[in-house]
């Protein structure tokens, strides 16, 4: 059924750049667009129903962030390995695109996505939660001073995050998932604004969005600061004194409330994001899109709102039109 924007309910529909294409999550459905070599575009499409949508208990505020940042970080992967395969050539019809017979085995499937994800959060840990920690500990005394602790810490993850984001910034690869993360963008405020999903539309949309997971990220290390201060109060007025040790052990632990806590923050800054105060939240987050997205070409916006569309349970525009739109953008 096609859905439409409830502006009360900013977290309809969402996105991802993957390889050579986008990948949108609607209610109910999960769908990704990725241009082949030959120039055509494959198509997956996911039925998707959200542990928070099914039960009461996950769709609590807090858990249900933390339980939809697990499942997007699957679902993200999952739609990346298929990504590479269609943008490289290697799919020869995968499950759930129309024509595909499931190429790739299912248990062979998931036993890649859990090892990408085992050392995909390995290593983010190691970056940017113990890196911080261990050089706030050795190069600070501050170590029983939780605020002034984790201020340091925090601009430390802060530092390591832009830097992170500035250096893949300069490599070509990261540049064109760039652009289609701009594409995803302006093709998700087409529809939120009621505007025809067609390159000529979404191209006059802007690339800058308040809800991007960019902006939770960095909501995240902001939240962290708080969280983590307020957490090692508590520690030191228990125990009376805090090693490196147990801070890792108690902080590392609360990830998942930490993403819970950021993603209503999410929500609430989303909602109001019309007011002088909403703007001004809203900001940051959207300065840090000036690095992490690109303005797309026809191409790009034309796979960002062909995995839109049937994200929607919507058909596809006959291919003439999208291209006639194309080329006049």
């Amino acid at each position: 059924m096609k859905q439409k924007f409830d502006a009360r309910r900013p977290m309809q529909v969402g996105g991802q750049a993957i390889i050579e294409g986008v990948m949108m999550r609607a209610p109910g459905m999960v769908a990704a667009a990725v241009r082949r070599p030959d120039g055509s575009i494959a198509v997956r499409k996911d039925p998707y129903v959200s542990l928070a949508d099914r039960s009461r208990v996950w769709a609590l505020p807090v858990l249900r962030g933390a339980v939809g940042l697990v499942e997007m970080l699957l679902i993200g992967l999952r739609m990346l390995n298929y990504s590479a395969d269609v943008a490289t050539g290697a799919d020869t019809g995968a499950q759930g695109e129309e024509g595909g017979d499931g190429a790739e085995k299912p248990a062979a499937g998931t036993l890649r996505i859990a090892l990408t994800v085992a050392v995909a959060l390995i290593a983010g840990s190691a970056i940017f939660f113990l890196t911080p920690l261990m050089i706030t500990t050795l190069f600070f005394h501050v170590d029983q001073q939780p605020l002034w602790f984790n201020l340091i810490a925090g601009g430390i993850r802060l530092a390591l995050f832009l830097g992170y984001l500035l250096a893949i910034a300069a490599m070509k690869d990261v540049r064109r998932i760039f652009e289609y993360h701009g594409a995803e963008h302006k093709a998700v405020f087409a529809f939120e604004e009621g505007s025809p999903l067609d390159v000529e539309a979404a191209s006059c949309q802007t690339r800058f969005h308040p809800r991007c997971g960019t902006s939770f990220l960095l909501v995240v290390m902001l939240v962290a600061i708080a969280l983590f201060g307020l957490l090692d109060t508590l520690m030191i007025a228990w125990l009376g004194r805090l090693t490196l040790l147990l801070r890792i052990g108690t902080h590392l632990p609360l990830i998942p409330l930490l993403g819970g806590v950021s993603y209503e923050c999410i929500r609430i800054s989303a909602r109001n994001s019309g007011t002088l105060i909403g703007r001004i939240v809203v900001a940051p987050g959207l300065w840090l899109q000036k690095i992490t997205t690109r303005e797309p070409d026809a191409g790009e916006l034309e796979v960002a709102l062909v995995a839109l569309r049937a994200a929607l349970g919507e058909e596809a525009a006959p291919a003439g039109e999208v291209m006639r739109k194309a080329a006049a953008y």
